[in-house]
């Protein structure tokens, strides 16, 4: 890779801070309206400046989801005790029966939804507003630890390691080595599953692709058709390690690599 992990992670904070910029004065203009965001925010600045700041800005909804579809992949590879924290500020509380201040969410604020009660207002977009601010504050205590020296970048120079694993399985099937190509993807993917169980403090009693996959699901780190999908792939490793009377396919071992690389980009 010509640029390690750790540079991209951090380009990509940097890029998603100052969006998140963007996407928060998105979401008090709309919450505020012009005046009151002109009157506060931009006070310094001309009217013509204000306008054209102002219509410059994406509709929040758009900008938004942009944006939060970039965050969480990053907090859920880099700070994954602050995932669920994350998604709760966005989702709709699913055991909600009517909507106050205390509830409402960022994917109400998405929808522009408004509740009223006789000529009071009980919530709307501007209840979203601190709820933007703690997962722009998680992705900042992300940024800060690539600035602490105790950061531990271990995982980080693991992802280099198994993207340059898969890149030599795949030049194996190239080269009709098909067995190796799906042995080489099975380590990356035993390895892998063996960090996700570290990550959410998982006790392993072996390392097989099988067991890891129980104990993942067992503790609902990942659903069932992601456990399904694992338990395929490590059908694969198998046929690829033990001498059947087929041998695995070209196709079989292309489908565990690519398998694989989704499962280590996805799963954490």
């Amino acid at each position: 890779m010509s640029i390690s992990n750790l540079e991209k992670y951090r380009k990509d904070l940097e890029a998603l801070l100052t969006e998140a910029t963007l996407v928060n004065f998105s979401l008090n203009l709309e919450a505020f309206g012009r005046s009151k965001f002109a009157e506060t925010v931009l006070a310094k600045h001309s009217k013509e400046q204000s306008d054209t700041f102002m219509n410059k800005l994406k509709p929040f909804a758009s900008a938004y989801q942009h944006w939060y579809s970039e965050a969480l992949p990053l907090v859920r590879q880099l700070m994954p005790d602050r995932v669920s924290d994350f998604i709760r500020f966005y989702e709709k509380p699913k055991s909600r029966k009517e909507i106050d201040f205390e509830n409402y969410r960022i994917e109400d604020a998405c929808q522009g939804l408004r509740v009223t009660r006789g000529s009071d207002i009980r919530a709307d977009q501007k209840a979203a507003i601190p709820l933007l601010g703690q997962q722009i504050a998680i992705v900042e205590a992300i940024k800060r630890r690539f600035d602490s020296s105790l950061f531990d970048i271990k995982q980080l120079v693991q992802a280099d390691l198994y993207d340059s694993e898969l890149d030599t399985a795949r030049d194996l099937l190239k080269a009709g080595f098909t067995r190796a190509a799906g042995a080489v993807s099975g380590v990356v993917l035993e390895g892998h599953l063996k960090q996700v169980c570290d990550n959410h403090s998982l006790p392993k009693k072996s390392g097989t692709i099988s067991v890891l996959n129980d104990a993942l699901k067992a503790a609902s780190v990942i659903d069932l058709p992601q456990s399904r999908h694992i338990q395929f792939l490590g059908d694969i490793r198998n046929k690829c390690g033990h001498k059947n009377s087929t041998d695995p396919s070209a196709s079989e071992v292309g489908d565990l690599i690519d398998g694989v690389e989704k499962v280590i980009k996805t799963i954490f």
